[in-house]
C-alpha cells in the first residue's frame, strides 16, 4: 500500500509539472527534473508531516523503480534503432565520444590539481572531478532526442552511440579510481586491471552480438506459430533482462545489455505489425510511467550543500561542463563529417549527466575519496554536492539549449 501511495504521488506530480512545462514551451523532461526537486526539497523540509512518504522514497523500492525505469528508456531506445543503423555510426561515434570524455576529464583534473588541497590523494580526487564531467547520461539524452524526434536520424544515432562508448570508457577508468583509492590514492595501471576490463566488454559483445543476429530471428519465427497474447513482448523482456543480467555479470552497467538487447528486435527478426505493437506497448509504460519516476529520482539526489560552502566553485563546474563537452564532441562531430549545426546540437546533447555522475560520486564517496586531508576543507567536504548539482543542473539546461537550436536552425521535428 505505501508503495503504491508512492507512485500514485510520483506520477501525479511529475504529470502536473510535464505540462506545465508543455505550457511554458519547455520539453517535458525539465518538467520531471524539476518536479522531482521540488519533491525532495519538499518531503525534506516536511518530512514529520509526510513521513510515510518520506519513508518509502528512502527505501530499495523506490532505488529499484528509478532503476527499472533506467533499464526501460535505454531498451526503448534499442527497439527504435537496429544494428544496421547503428553501424552507420560507427565512422563519428567514437571519435565523438572519445573528445567528448578527453576534454572534460582535462578540464577536470586541472580545475582539481589548481583548487584541491595538497595531499596523497589530490591527484585522485582530479581525476575523479573529470570523470565526473566527462560521463554523458544516456537516459537523459534518449530522453531529449525521443521528445524531439531526432532519435531515429544519423545525428541522434551518433549521440547515443557516442554516450554509449562513453559509458563503457568509463567503465575502465571507474575501475582505476577504485583501485587506486584501495591502494591510499597510489594509481597502478596494471596490465592484469586492464587486461580484465578489456575481456569482460569483448566477452559481452561475443554473446550477445551472435545471439541476436541468429537466436532472435529463431525464435521470432517460432512465435509466429503461437497464439498467447502479447508474447512477443514477454520475449524481448526476458532477452532484455538476460543480457541486463549478464552485462551485470560481466561487471558492466545494465542499460548497456538493455540496448542492445532492444537493438535486435526490429521487422527483420518479427512482422512488422507485431514491431508496432511492442514499439508501442515498450513506449507506454516507459514514458507513460517509468520514465518519469526515473527522472524524479535524480532530483530527489539535489543537496544544496555546496551552494552554500562553495557557491564559486559549483558555478565553475557547471560551466565547465557544458562547455567541455560542447568543444569536445563538437568538435570531432565536425571533424568526422558533420556540419556545424549537427556538430553544436551533438555536443549540446552529449552535455546532459544525471544517474551515472552521481552513481561515481556515490561509489567514491563510500570508498572515503571526500575524506582526506584530514580535517577536510570544505571543497572537499561539498564536492560530492557539487557533483550531484552539476548532473541535475546540465540535465535541465541541456534540454533547453537543444530546443533552441532546433527552432533556431528551422530542423524538422517530424
Amino acid at each position: 500500500m505505501r508503495f503504491l501511495y508512492l507512485v500514485l504521488v510520483l506520477l501525479t506530480v511529475t504529470r502536473i509539472f510535464a505540462i506545465l512545462a508543455k505550457r511554458l514551451n519547455l520539453p517535458p523532461i525539465v518538467g520531471e527534473l524539476v518536479s522531482g526537486i521540488a519533491l525532495g526539497l519538499f518531503l525534506h523540509r516536511f518530512q514529520d508531516s509526510f513521513p510515510l512518504l518520506w519513508q518509502v522514497t528512502q527505501g530499495e523500492a523506490f532505488e529499484a523503480l528509478a532503476d527499472l525505469g533506467m533499464f526501460f528508456l535505454m531498451l526503448l531506445a534499442g527497439v527504435r534503432m537496429s544494428p544496421l543503423d547503428f553501424k552507420k555510426t560507427s565512422g563519428s561515434a567514437p571519435a565523438v565520444a572519445i573528445g567528448g570524455m578527453l576534454v572534460p576529464i582535462i578540464a577536470g583534473t586541472i580545475i582539481g590539481l589548481m583548487l584541491f588541497p595538497e595531499s596523497p590523494f589530490k591527484t585522485i580526487q582530479s581525476w575523479f572531478l573529470g570523470t565526473a564531467l566527462a560521463v554523458t547520461a544516456v537516459p537523459v539524452t534518449i530522453r531529449m532526442l525521443m521528445e524531439f524526434n531526432r532519435l531515429d536520424t544519423e545525428e541522434g544515432r551518433t549521440i547515443i552511440a557516442a554516450a554509449l562508448w562513453d559509458d563503457l570508457l568509463s567503465l575502465f577508468i571507474l575501475a582505476l579510481l577504485l583501485a587506486a583509492i584501495s591502494n591510499g590514492g597510489t594509481l597502478s595501471f596494471s596490465f592484469d586491471l586492464w587486461g580484465t576490463l578489456l575481456a569482460k566488454v569483448l566477452l559481452f559483445f561475443a554473446i550477445t552480438i551472435p545471439a541476436g543476429y541468429y537466436l532472435f530471428p529463431l525464435v521470432g519465427r517460432y512465435l509466429k506459430l503461437t497464439n498467447i497474447p502479447d508474447i512477443d513482448f514477454s520475449m524481448l523482456l526476458i532477452a532484455s533482462l538476460a543480457y541486463a543480467v549478464l552485462a551485470e555479470v560481466l561487471g558492466l552497467h545494465f542499460i548497456i545489455g538493455a540496448f542492445v538487447a532492444g537493438m535486435f528486435f526490429h521487422p527483420a527478426v518479427v512482422e512488422q505489425e507485431i514491431y508496432d505493437r511492442v514499439e508501442g506497448q515498450t513506449s507506454g509504460i516507459t514514458s507513460g510511467f517509468l520514465a518519469p519516476i526515473f527522472f524524479v529520482s535524480i532530483g530527489f539526489h539535489l543537496n544544496l550543500t555546496a551552494l552554500i560552502s562553495i557557491p564559486g566553485f559549483v558555478a565553475l563546474l557547471v560551466t565547465v561542463a557544458l562547455l567541455s563537452k560542447l568543444i569536445g564532441a563538437g568538435f570531432c562531430a565536425r571533424a568526422t563529417g558533420h556540419s556545424t549545426q549537427e556538430s553544436l546540437r551533438i555536443g549540446v546533447a552529449m552535455s546532459g549527466r544525471g544517474a551515472v555522475e552521481i552513481v561515481l560520486a556515490g561509489v567514491a564517496l563510500q570508498a572515503g575519496l571526500f575524506n582526506h586531508p584530514d580535517p577536510t576543507p570544505p571543497i572537499i567536504a561539498g564536492l560530492f554536492s557539487a557533483i550531484v548539482i552539476m548532473a541535475i543542473a546540465t540535465s535541465i539546461i541541456t534540454p533547453l539549449l537543444l530546443a533552441f537550436l532546433i527552432r533556431l536552425h528551422g530542423v524538422d521535428k517530424q
